[in-house]
């Protein structure tokens, strides 16, 4: 019996990472020079991965990136919302369908709960500077039941 309430208690600690009210710790997308970018993981049962090729404030219109995440829902369809502030204010809200039933733009469009999405390839985005400033970004992925993926608050720091 003791060795059943070891396995019991380990499969929870390993499930239940946030059971003790501590957040994912804090992940570097990229440091450079003037820019800092930073993200922690909001989704309090899973944390992800997530890096950029370039850390440069002139973002060019292509962005290489590498995503890591195990599903824990199915995406027939996958959304993307961010919210972009800066000293409290709300500056931008967008939307973007990443996949779409009849329309998948990536090969991890279709996947179901379980399976491991590791994508590593370019973003089409405009290309634009980022500004001298702190910035707080929320980041939702959400499927077609509005269920979380996965979640991210990021800070950009740009001197």
């Amino acid at each position: 019996m003791e060795g059943v309430t070891m396995v019991l208690l380990l499969i929870w600690t390993l499930i239940s990472p946030s059971s003790n009210g501590k957040a994912w710790p804090p992940h570097t997308v990229c440091r450079d020079g003037n820019l800092e970018v930073f993200y922690q993981s909001c989704d309090p049962l899973q944390d992800f991965g997530f890096s950029v090729d370039q850390c440069s404030k002139h973002m060019k219109s292509n962005l290489n990136i590498r995503l890591g995440i195990v599903l824990r829902e199915d995406i027939k369809e996958l959304f993307l919302d961010i919210a972009l502030f800066t000293k409290g204010s709300s500056i931008l809200n967008f939307s973007y369908p990443i996949c779409e039933e009849d329309l998948p733009k990536f090969s991890f469009c279709g996947r179901r709960k379980g399976e491991q999405i590791y994508y590593a390839g370019p973003i089409n985005n405009p290309g634009f500077e980022i500004l001298e400033g702190e910035y707080q970004v929320l980041l939702e992925l959400y499927n077609e039941k509005r269920s979380t993926v996965a979640c991210a608050n990021a800070t950009v720091i740009c001197s």
